[in-house]
């Protein structure tokens, strides 16, 4: 299954992207700490190349504190990176960035002479313009809780130390792992119009019944969990009064009261991904390169054989 959408913005802040990396020196890729997976743009590390990139990984006050520190470790271990976990909420680590910009950019000739210039990017709803007016100490981006706000490139002076240019939210064209689209949604990075909320919400369920029963049982106060996620929704829906005239339950109303009980982190401190998912997602991307360029070789092979 294939989910694809490219808004015409997106593809204008592709080029934006292209455009802009001469000028900079890092990469600053925010993501969310619950999902880092699910929200590194796969695009964006294609276009950056061996540029120094620092992750940061944000919200993670709302993620799993045993697998983000599994996640650290993960992208310490990549070249050219450096990760930092913060929370764009309470501010805390927010003054790391600056810091680990400057290492990243150690030994450069110009270190000593100017401010080092970065480029934020990441997908819609994940904290970018809340992580830059914290920095700033300003409000210099507009800020909400609906995907894809920030709309045009914005150059800001963080510090006397560091310049940054911040990018629109910006998702690829189409997600060939369903899981991504599901996370995503399950998070609210993308507009809740997009999928099937049923569905997104039985696959956030079927996750938490793995590796965190515990919590749901708690939250709604279950005497015991059911192993058919639908049949849990309509149990929340029940003991959240969301019924309809003749005591059917409306399973969408339902699926609005535990995606905000998740996105709130009202089930407690939870990660829906595990680094074992990025190294797949990096298997599934070499074999769909590898794909794309036997397609065009075929249809070169082909087109060469019509001329000849």
């Amino acid at each position: 299954m294939q989910i694809q959408w490219f808004p015409g913005h997106m593809n204008k802040t592709i080029n934006i992207i292209k455009d802009t990396l001469t000028k900079v020196d890092v990469i600053i890729e925010i993501l969310d700490a619950r999902v880092p997976v699910s929200s590194s743009n796969p695009m964006i590390t294609e276009l950056i190349g061996n540029k120094p990139r620092l992750v940061v990984l944000n919200k993670f006050d709302l993620a799993d504190p045993d697998t983000t520190d599994r996640w650290m470790e993960y992208f310490r271990n990549l070249e050219h990176t450096l990760p930092v976990k913060v929370s764009s909420k309470t501010g805390y680590n927010l003054d790391s960035i600056s810091k680990v910009c400057k290492e990243l950019c150690h030994g450069a000739k110009w270190i000593d002479r100017r401010e080092v210039r970065g480029m934020v990017v990441g997908i819609p709803n994940v904290g970018k313009s809340t992580i830059i007016n914290a920095l700033s100490g300003k409000k210099k981006v507009a800020v909400g809780n609906k995907p894809g706000l920030t709309r045009d490139l914005q150059r800001i002076n963080i510090t006397n130390s560091l310049q940054i240019y911040d990018t629109p939210g910006i998702l690829w064209p189409k997600f060939e792992d369903k899981i991504v689209g599901y996370n995503l949604a399950a998070l609210g990075s993308i507009k809740d119009t997009i999928l099937d909320l049923v569905a997104v919400s039985r696959h956030a369920i079927e996750y938490l019944q793995l590796r965190y029963s515990g919590r749901l049982v708690a939250r709604y106060n279950f005497d015991e969990l059911s192993d058919d996620s639908y049949e849990i929704l309509l149990q929340i829906g029940k003991r959240r009064g969301c019924l309809q005239t003749g005591g059917i339950i409306d399973i969408d109303r339902a699926v609005a009261f535990f995606l905000k009980d998740l996105r709130d982190g009202k089930l407690g401190l939870l990660s829906l991904e595990e680094p074992d998912d990025m190294i797949k997602r990096e298997e599934l991307a070499k074999e769909e390169k590898f794909k794309r360029e036997e397609k065009l070789r075929l249809k070169k092979e082909k087109r060469n054989k019509r001329i000849k």
